[in-house]
């Protein structure tokens, strides 16, 4: 970049100078502009994820809109295995159904 070149933040739309960018996603961005796309979430450049070239915090939302998806299952479990009595258990199942209490 030579003096005076500037470049458009994605966020905003506005120039970006020289000392104020940061550089992610092989653009130029004002700080405060890189942001998750989802929650507004402000990043930084190198620690967050990316979709389709627009930024995602790691947690919750990149794994929320873009990772496996499974229904939580919250249920108790009382059977012969389990002599020490009943025990509420919370499975991430990639099943529609709850598993059997012998499959845990």
């Amino acid at each position: 970049m030579f003096a005076g070149e500037t470049y458009l933040c994605p966020g905003c739309g506005k120039a970006v100078y020289f000392a104020e960018k940061v550089m992610s996603l092989g653009r130029n961005w004002h700080r405060p502009c890189l942001r998750c796309v989802r929650c507004k979430k402000t990043l930084t450049p190198g620690g967050h994820a990316e979709h389709e070239g627009s930024p995602y915090c790691h947690v919750p939302c990149y794994g929320y809109l873009f990772g496996p998806k499974g229904e939580l299952f919250i249920f108790r479990i009382e059977c012969a295995h389990n002599l020490s009595g009943p025990h509420w258990v919370h499975l991430l199942s990639f099943s529609p159904h709850p598993p059997a209490c012998h499959d845990l």
